[in-house]
């Protein structure tokens, strides 16, 4: 394997909610495994939300990461499912009359690791979103068993949901790799006390602070990543 000595296979990015930048994240930390040496691929289980352009369906989050990979694999790997209105997973897949089955995206997820040295796998929404009547979001993320990074969207509010993501998935028994402070709020007042409030009491490390952009820019994402804090974990 290329790159550092890295050995894992891969990385699951949640979030505290949606919009929160965990496509940008994601996105990122492609484009710097990439410059370290690693073939990568990023992964979408879920879409929900398309844009139309010229009569065609356009799933932008989708689309962004595969523009970040270098590895260019089967789309019906990359993104297993997608759905056109931008709800929670399991009511537009209801509405589709399609039922999401964990075990076809784990399947499509172990294919892109047979190609790539790192696959980044990007959740819908927050860590207990739905998926189907069973399972959600989490239990996605146990099944794949990749260690997970947690994208804070930093603005009011934000110590209380970060706190209460990174509890879940501790309690989920799946290991929380760290944590990344994005700000989504231009202004948000007492923005490095909250960062550091959240840094107590999350026993995970801080890979990264990243500073709002009007339009996030990836070589300036990639610059507030901490990269060898992950690598090397």
């Amino acid at each position: 394997m290329s790159g550092r000595g890295f050995s894992g296979q891969g990385f699951f990015v949640t979030g505290t909610d949606t919009s929160v930048g965990k496509t940008c994240i994601a996105a990122a930390l492609l484009h710097g495994f990439a410059a370290s040496g690693l073939s990568c691929v990023g992964m979408k289980p879920v879409a929900a939300g398309c844009d139309w352009r010229d009569a065609v369906a356009y799933w932008g989050d989708v689309e962004q990461l595969i523009a970040a990979s270098s590895v260019q694999a089967d789309p019906a790997w990359v993104n297993p499912y997608r759905f056109e209105p931008p709800i929670a997973p399991h009511l537009a897949a209801a509405q589709a009359g399609v039922t999401i089955q964990l075990d076809k995206i784990v399947a499509a997820c172990r294919a892109l690791q047979a190609q790539a040295d790192v696959v980044v796998v990007e959740g819908a929404g927050g860590w207990l979103v739905p998926l189907n009547a069973q399972h959600s979001m989490a239990d996605l993320a146990s099944q794949l068993g990749l260690p997970v990074i947690l994208v804070v969207g930093m603005r009011l509010g934000c110590i209380n949901h970060a706190l209460l993501t990174a509890a879940a998935i501790q309690q989920s028994g799946v290991p929380l790799a760290g944590w990344v402070a994005n700000q989504i709020m231009p202004d948000m007042p007492a923005f490095d006390a909250n960062l550091a409030a959240i840094q107590t009491h999350i026993a995970a490390p801080l890979l990264g602070a990243q500073p709002w952009f009007a339009t996030p820019d990836q070589n300036n994402v990639v610059l507030h990543l901490n990269l060898d804090a992950v690598l090397n974990r």
